[in-house]
């Protein structure tokens, strides 16, 4: 009984989890290329040259300290939530999430050799894998029902339905 009021909760983790993962997949190349563009790959390369000089705990600060300055970006957008300045707080939120990924993802890639040489990182590291891997697991009997369902394909109501509107809209576009 318990399980089953628990699976909505899962499947909303999980598909918080992989929208997180799919942000970091899509927004790492964005910032590669950004780094391409501007001169961040002199950036980059001098910060993986003392990166390799620091031990790995220090490394933990590198890879941690880009992120607090986006902390209050975020409360302020929560703030301007709280107040009904909807769109705004929703930009302002959405944009210190979206450079908030794509500054731990450029750091992450500098650092990320060295911080997996602290075992704890590492087993947490493995364990983030494992749990994106079973996130999508969960979400993807899901997204494939979904699929047919806006599809059509199939034998349910929904495909019934949709092919019905079809025909009503290729039948309208005759009319014409």
């Amino acid at each position: 009984m318990l399980r089953r009021l628990l699976q909505p909760v899962w499947v909303l983790l999980a598909i918080i989890f992989l929208i997180e993962a799919w942000l970091w997949d899509h927004l790492e190349p964005i910032v590669a290329r950004i780094v391409a563009i501007i001169p961040l790959a002199r950036f980059k390369q001098w910060l993986t040259e003392r990166v390799d000089a620091l031990p790995p705990a220090m490394t933990l600060i590198v890879f941690a300290v880009p992120i607090l300055p986006l902390f209050p970006l975020k409360l302020a957008g929560l703030y301007l939530l709280t107040h009904e300045y909807w769109f705004t707080g929703m930009s302002t939120f959405l944009f210190a999430k979206m450079v908030g990924v794509g500054v731990t993802a450029f750091v992450f890639d500098v650092t990320r050799d060295k911080l997996l040489e602290m075992r704890w990182f590492e087993r947490i590291y493995d364990l983030v894998l494992k749990l994106r891997a079973k996130a999508s697991e969960l979400v993807d009997p899901i997204k494939r029902r979904i699929r047919e369902l806006v599809s059509g394909n199939g034998e349910g109501w929904s495909a019934r339905t949709l092919r019905l509107i079809q025909r009503f809209r290729k039948s309208v576009h005759q009319a014409r």
